[in-house]
């Protein structure tokens, strides 16, 4: 069975809603390595509506700039969660009728790990409370927001076992959790 993997980028207080506006500056050799081997190791992502949007909005103008990272970004096939949109581009495939049971769905064909980027919205509440998620990856970036959106705001408690950590000589720290 597929590994699906929930990746995010966070700040020491708990800010996941606007990386773009703190975490650039982090962005080195190192760090890049390490997101190539998780965008490498997946052969398909899976993503909420906003990320989507974002990203369907961003990354097909990057392949010049960013090179193989941004054609596979651009090339992976996506799964979209969202009760709004109607149609998706950007070689995306929404996701209708029960998310649970399609993402689960998705874990049992074969192929390589589905990563899922941005963790925070009911797309994850819905993962979590159905135990879907194989793997958290918490990108703790040195900054202190002061405010923002929160982390799973609203979630029951969730207990995670630590499996792995990886700092940065940039001060991001690279936390892996699996459910506990």
């Amino acid at each position: 069975m597929r590994k699906l993997i929930a990746t995010t980028f966070i700040t020491l207080d708990g800010d996941v809603s606007a990386p773009d506006k703190w975490s650039g500056r982090y962005w080195d050799e190192e760090y890049s390595r390490y997101a190539r081997e998780l965008l490498f190791s997946a052969d398909a992502l899976l993503l909420g509506r906003k990320t989507y949007e974002g990203f369907a909005e961003t990354w097909p103008a990057l392949e010049e700039a960013e090179g193989d990272y941004a054609v596979r970004m651009n090339a992976l096939p996506k799964y979209v969660a969202s009760r709004t949109l109607t149609e998706t581009a950007w070689n995306a495939t929404l996701i209708k009728g029960d998310v649970a049971e399609e993402v689960a769905a998705l874990k049992r064909r074969p192929g390589a790990d589905i990563v899922k980027f941005g963790i925070g919205g009911e797309l994850d509440r819905t993962l979590l409370e159905h135990k879907l998620v194989d793997e958290y990856q918490f990108w703790m970036f040195p900054v202190i927001a002061g405010s923002g959106e929160r982390i799973l705001d609203g979630i029951s408690t969730a207990h995670l076992k630590l499996t792995s950590t990886t700092s940065l000589a940039s001060g991001v720290v690279l936390l892996t959790y699996t459910p506990g």
